[in-house]
């Protein structure tokens, strides 16, 4: 018989080559400039993205961030550590990890002095609580695998310093004409991070309302967007219990 671990390996392999496929499969099928900011509806999302995660991060006392070692998981492009260098963050005190090594090769172009690497969330190449700030955009809803989504959850706690906290954005809910990812609710939120505080909220304007609504009106989104079941992602705010509001 096959040992569990060795199973378990062969298991987390298929998955890891699972979703490196669909990220193939999406480079081929999606245009290049579906997603870029200059369409409305992206920058609409992006905008509101922006406030309420710089409104999570100041109400944790965590910004700006000066200073603080930021790892990015699942980091593609290095968009959001960009971001993060605008927020203060030093680019030498960066770090991130991503499957996709054409997507990797262009955040290390932008982003040089970063620590960069290609692999898997379930082994992060990292010391124990090395980052103050460890974040995750819609990489936990492309893993369908519920041990691979453990052992991830993981390596975030174990790389995260005892007063840092965990910045999660994702779907919460499933996405009905993509069989490739799968929403992820506060109950799996708080058994993948056992012993932690999660500070909740639901965001984003569901995507196929706004790509009808914000071309016409902004303001109109804003307002459907205050309504908490027209929201299909959670941003999450996850602290280490016993952690302080802020280093």
């Amino acid at each position: 018989m096959t040992p569990p671990s060795h199973e378990t390996s062969s298991l987390e392999d298929a998955e890891l080559e699972r979703i490196r496929s669909e990220y193939l499969r999406r480079s081929r099928e999606i245009p290049k400039d579906y997603y870029w900011w200059n369409r409305p509806v992206n920058l609409y999302i992006q905008c509101q993205l922006t406030r309420a995660i710089i409104a999570a991060l100041d109400s944790n006392a965590l910004f700006p961030l000066n200073g603080r070692r930021v790892a990015d998981i699942g980091c593609g492009s290095g968009v959001w550590l960009l971001e993060f260098a605008q927020w203060g963050a030093p680019v030498s005190g960066m770090a991130g990890i991503d499957l996709d090594e054409h997507r990797l090769g262009q955040a290390k172009q932008q982003l040089g002095e970063a620590d960069l690497h290609r692999g898997s969330a379930a082994q992060l190449p990292w010391a124990d609580e090395s980052f103050d700030l460890v974040t995750q955009f819609t990489l936990f809803s492309s893993i369908l695998d519920p041990n691979l989504k453990a052992k991830a959850a993981s390596e975030m706690l174990r790389v995260l310093k005892a007063d840092g906290a965990i910045l999660w954005y994702d779907l919460r809910l499933n996405n009905p004409s993509n069989s490739q990812v799968r929403g992820i609710g506060l109950e799996e939120i708080r058994s993948l991070f056992p012993n932690c505080r999660v500070q909740t909220k639901r965001v984003t304007l569901a995507p196929p309302l706004a790509r009808a609504v914000v071309p016409y009106s902004w303001s109109a989104a804003a307002l459907l967007e205050n309504v908490p079941f027209l929201r299909t992602h959670h941003l999450h705010v996850i602290r280490k219990a016993g952690a302080t509001s802020g280093n």
